[in-house]
């Protein structure tokens, strides 16, 4: 690495304590000195990542993309179960949608069994391990206590004896649990990982990738630092509950004969309210029909909040102002509305939209004229220019917005109320409405001031109404929005029964709701503000040109409230 790299490196902005340690490492004389940054993403491909994964994506890519460094993708395949490729798949997808990049480097822990063995014999021959036939059961009994040291009868086994049953564990005599190969440690040690860990177990399932290669396969705790090291990690960043079993990892590292010597440091996971973020729990929800797919916008899963329509910017977001510790805290979900809140605000286009809609007649609006407005895509962004809306006689508007009898503090349309302000177009002033026999209003009346065009009345008179947003009944499209709340009814589903605090209105469908014309160009996940309403998005999977389908990622108004205020 040049001269001007390390000064780029020692120039970085500390963000958090793990940053502080790679500058540490990187600095004259310090562990990792003259080395380029490199860190790992590890995930088991046995589910879809959730929002608590962004997390440790961002610490991850994000720790090398600061220090110029790079990031490996690695499957964690050490169990032989049989791969299901739609999480593989998914998993780069979620991963290249956040914005990060593994570049060629993507691994699977299997691509190193057979060094993970050698390493295994040569504990073997140091006398650092040895093949124990305890049962499970017996091994439970012998562990002993904090005051008590663990027990086995076959810790001192030669070490020839051990060598030789265990390449015969890997050529497949012995039946699944006959006997396990132990690491040599301190059977003593208040870190009960430290207790003669076992490392290697006999399993004879088939392999989704090396087939019946293998019979035994290696415990992930011995795994781990053989994964990193081959990889020539420098920083292996973990979570919490790896912190007592690091002791290990360090044990491994120094001592068996490895191309490097990758550091352990870890971090706080993320927790959130308002949702489950265990793989179990998550794929009772799914197999149990209690949502749609694993891509349910109600769902904690990154392919789920895509659908909804949060965006990478919000997610990164999210996790960088959440910071990196060493104290396991849960974030409001709010919060992580807060943030697409802000992107949304900031970037998505405006739109008009109305959901419950009841027919406008403007009574003194020429009958067959129709005329074009011009109205703005985005105050935030002038740059994204204006689009063309069509204006008639008839138009679609809020059922909420006229009341026959108007409440106190009403501002809205009805009979000889005050003028309001159609977005963009005119001035109205309601005179009536029609009903059905139910009673039910089912077209309200207004007439207009032909001299507002634009909304503003010619003679400068202030308006006391509020300003509504429309849809030209002569051009509107039809489409599906879908409502959508939190998934359960309590902040913490995860005491007790989850599935008993399932909130039975999280998904309310509407189907005949009127959007203008410049939607049926949506893309497929792409983002609206509908003006008063809150923030759609395009649904990226069930959305047609012929069949519109917006979800509702956000409401408008912000339930996030900062802390000291």
């Amino acid at each position: 690495m040049s001269e001007e790299k390390k000064m780029d490196i020692a120039e970085v902005a500390s963000t958090n304590f793990i940053d502080d340690f790679v500058k540490e490492d990187m600095a004259p004389g310090g562990r990792t000195e003259g080395m380029t940054v490199h860190t790992r993403f590890p995930p088991e491909p046995n589910g879809y990542l959730h929002i608590g994964h962004a997390k440790a994506i961002y610490v991850d890519f994000g720790t090398a993309e600061r220090f110029g460094g790079i990031c490996n993708l690695r499957m964690d395949d050490t169990n032989p179960t049989k791969e299901d490729v739609e999480y593989v798949d998914a998993i780069k997808e979620d991963i290249h949608w956040l914005g990060y990049d593994w570049d060629d480097r993507f691994y699977y822990a299997s691509d190193f069994f057979e060094d993970m063995y050698r390493g295994a014999e040569e504990l073997i021959e140091k006398g650092l391990a040895y093949v124990c036939e305890l049962t499970p059961e017996q091994v439970k009994e012998m562990r002993g206590d904090l005051t008590t040291p663990a027990r086995s009868p076959y810790r001192d086994r030669p070490k020839e004896e051990s060598l030789d049953l265990f390449r015969r564990m890997r050529a497949g005599e012995f039946e699944d649990g006959r006997m396990t190969l132990r690491a040599k440690i301190d059977l003593a040690s208040g870190n009960f990982n430290m207790r003669d860990p076992v490392i290697y177990r006999i399993n004879h399932s088939r392999h989704h990738r090396t087939g019946d290669k293998w019979c035994i396969y290696p415990m992930y705790d011995y795994a781990h630092p053989f994964e990193d090291a081959m990889e020539c990690i420098t920083h292996s960043l973990c979570t919490l509950e790896f912190e007592d079993h690091r002791p290990f990892y360090n044990w491994v590292i120094e001592n068996v004969t490895l191309p490097s010597k990758p550091r352990q440091i870890e971090f706080a996971r993320l927790g959130i309210n308002n949702t489950v973020m265990s793989k179990r729990k998550l794929r009772a929800l799914v197999e149990g029909g209690y949502v749609d797919g694993w891509d349910d916008p109600r769902m904690p899963t990154l392919c789920g909040l895509r659908r909804r329509g949060y965006t990478p910017a919000a997610i990164r977001n999210f996790s960088e102002r959440n910071g990196v510790s060493k104290v396991n805290s849960t974030v409001e979900y709010a919060f992580l509305e807060h943030c697409l809140r802000e992107d949304l605000n900031q970037n998505a286009r405006r739109v008009m939209a109305v959901l419950e809609p009841v027919k406008l007649t403007i009574v003194n609006y020429p009958e067959g004229q129709s005329e074009t407005l011009t109205v703005e895509n985005n105050p935030n962004k002038p740059e994204d220019g204006t689009r063309e809306v069509t204006f008639s006689r008839t138009l679609w508007i809020e059922r909420e917005d006229f009341l026959q009898e108007p409440v106190p503090k009403y501002k809205r349309l009805y009979p000889e109320g005050p003028e309001c302000r159609l977005k963009g177009a005119y001035l109205i002033k309601c005179i009536g409405c029609e009903t059905d026999e139910t009673g039910k209003v089912i077209e309200v009346k207004a007439e207009y001031d032909p001299q507002s065009r634009g909304g503003d009345p010619a003679d400068g008179r202030k308006v006391k109404g509020a300003t509504l947003h429309w849809v030209d009944a002569a051009t509107a499209l039809t489409a599906e929005v879908r409502l959508y709340d939190n998934l359960f009814t309590v902040e913490n589903p995860e005491e007790g029964n989850f599935l008993d605090y399932l909130n039975e209105a999280s998904l309310s469908v509407l189907n005949d709701c009127k959007v203008e014309r410049s939607l049926r160009d949506a893309k497929p996940g792409e983002s609206f503000q509908f003006m008063r309403q809150g923030y759609f998005c395009a649904d990226n999977r069930d959305s047609t040109p012929e069949h519109l389908v917006f979800n509702r990622s956000v409401k408008l108004k912000d339930s996030f409230k900062p802390a000291g205020n």
